[in-house]
This record gives C-alpha cells, sequence and structure tokens, in this order.
C-alpha cells in the first residue's frame, strides 16, 4: 500500500508533509503536490501533518488519484522542503471537486534561487 495526494491538496499545497518524508517522494506542480507510489515506503509520517488532510492510503476508490500521483510525480520536480503556502489555501480547504476547476498540470516553475 502505497500513500497519494488527493484533491483537496489543490490550491491549498501545503508542504509540512514534505519536510518529514524520509525518502523525498513529493513532486510539485502549479498548486499541488503528488507523491511517487513506486517510491513511497508507506510509513505514513505524512498524513498527519497534512493541514489539508489531502494525504491518503491508496484504496479502490482513489484508483483515479493514485494514476494522477503515478503521472504527475513523472514530470514535476521532486520537492525536499518545506515551502510557504499560498495566501489563499484555507479559503480553498474544503472545497469540492477541486480537480475538475482547478487542477493545474503545469509543474512548478522553479526559483532562480531554488536548487
Amino acid at each position: 500500500m502505497t500513500y497519494i495526494v488527493t484533491d483537496n491538496c489543490i490550491r491549498c499545497k501545503y508542504t509540512d508533509c514534505v519536510a518529514v518524508c524520509p525518502v523525498d517522494c513529493f513532486y510539485e506542480g502549479e498548486n499541488m503536490l503528488v507523491i511517487d507510489p513506486d517510491t513511497c515506503i508507506d510509513c505514513g509520517v505524512c498524513v498527519t501533518e497534512c493541514p489539508a488532510e489531502a494525504i491518503s492510503p491508496e484504496s479502490p476508490e482513489l484508483v483515479k488519484w493514485i494514476e494522477i500521483n503515478r503521472e504527475y510525480s513523472k514530470k514535476w520536480p521532486n520537492i525536499t522542503m518545506k515551502k510557504p503556502h499560498p495566501t489563499d489555501a484555507k479559503e480553498f480547504d474544503g472545497v469540492k471537486n477541486k480537480f475538475e476547476k482547478f487542477f493545474d498540470s503545469r509543474p512548478k516553475k522553479q526559483e532562480k534561487n531554488e536548487s
């Protein structure tokens, strides 16, 4: 079993989970994070760190999210350090159906001072 990032991360993108991941399996898009399910070691430490409760264990109901995490972890840059969350994150926490409304498939642009 692996853990995956789900809908509620979109436009919240808290990165508390990244700071505790022992295997650096998080990847960053413009407005959400994903977990590489092939790298995740199933430790679950990220789950309790997510203020938006957007990380779940894989399950049959979340097949769509397993595939989204797998696909975008291959396309987006790896993130290994906590960053400030979007200023409007609390406004989007709990909004339903964010994937259809707000998902951005672009990778996060790396800042000049980021490595």
